[in-house]
């Protein structure tokens, strides 16, 4: 009998903060679990491993390279820019990722972002609380214009599934949606959209919506160049990658009141710098990386990082997104 799948967890806290957790993954191999893991640390500690597990640890090509016992990577996560997929291919190790567990939740964020643009009511509950309502000699204020979403025009960058879960909702309050996406797809689902060119998207939006993988391509692709074409009542969503919008351009954009306001759940980089220029911008609001981190969303990417495993284990690895890439393991 082979000896147990050395398993090695490099960031499992935000995963597992004490409600979720690691038994079925643990009951498929020889587990080290760390919270966290710094970067001079990550080749110590991953130097026996088989398997790796990784939401947020960088995986370089020379950090790979360092690791001849690795076999195989399972991301904590959709996204893989921390990892370098094709040297990760070119070493014969399968990455698999943890496709639409959180759909649902980051499709609900989007829109607690949205509609506290929308209505403020967290600036409403503050002026309550601090008596101005006590105070007010009318029986309604407002400290902000309110916006109604019905009848507006959502653009949603990005048609993948949370993409679509977002359009769905956007549809489900009465707006218009377009959408953007490099390649159309040829079954959008049944809500209806209108695909435009990126330009037309900007231009054309009273509401951005950020809903796409990033790439070395499209880093930095909302510049000033877009914003400019945004309606200055338009609001820009970003639940994605941080690394999507140039931040200092948005800044500049807000301050300039060239937008109208921002609901941002990531940055480009995480934890946020105190010196990050969108914190001192108007109608910028944060919420920190939560978008997919509802209880559900976590129990249910558990569940498929365990079949990631108990696949690559049983020989046939699913979700792997380096095939591409993949050669023989020598």
């Amino acid at each position: 009998m082979s000896a147990p799948a050395r398993i090695v967890i490099l960031d499992g806290y935000t995963i597992n903060p004490g409600d979720n957790p690691w038994v079925p993954v643990e009951n498929l191999g020889a587990c080290a679990i760390y919270d966290r893991t710094p970067p001079e640390l990550t080749v110590e500690r991953a130097a026996e491993a088989e398997i790796i597990l990784t939401s947020k640890v960088k995986l370089t090509a020379a950090i790979l390279n360092a690791l001849p016992k690795l076999r195989y990577i399972s991301l904590l996560a959709t996204g893989y820019n921390n990892i370098d997929v094709a040297a990760a291919g070119q070493l014969g190790i399968p990455v698999s990722n943890v496709p639409a567990y959180s759909t649902e939740s980051v499709a609900q964020t989007t829109f607690a972002l949205l509609l506290e643009l929308a209505v403020q009511v967290g600036v409403h509950d503050a002026a309550v609380k601090a008596g101005e309502w006590s105070r007010c000699p009318d029986h309604s204020f407002w400290k902000a214009p309110i916006t109604e979403l019905d009848g507006l025009t959502l653009g949603i960058v990005g048609y993948g599934t949370i993409g679509r879960a977002v359009a769905r909702i956007g549809t489900a309050f009465g707006m218009r949606v377009i959408a953007y996406a490099p390649r159309i797809p040829q079954e959008p689902g049944p809500t209806p959209v209108r695909f435009v060119g990126l330009e037309e998207l900007f231009s054309t939006a009273d509401v951005v919506s950020l809903n796409c993988p990033q790439t070395s391509e499209n880093t930095g692709f909302v510049n000033a160049r877009l914003l400019e074409m945004m309606k200055p009542n338009a609001f820009l969503i970003n639940v994605a990658r941080g690394g999507l919008v140039n931040e200092a351009d948005l800044a500049q954009a807000l301050r300039n009141g060239r937008i109208a306001g921002a609901g941002l759940d990531v940055v480009a980089h995480e934890p946020m710098s105190p010196d990050n220029p969108l914190l001192t911008a108007p109608n910028c609001i944060f919420t920190p990386h939560i978008a997919w981190a509802s209880l559900a969303a976590r129990r249910r990417l558990m569940n498929i990082v365990t079949a990631n495993i108990a696949s690559y284990l049983g020989g046939a690895p699913i979700n792997v997104i380096n095939g591409q890439y993949l050669v023989p393991k020598p």
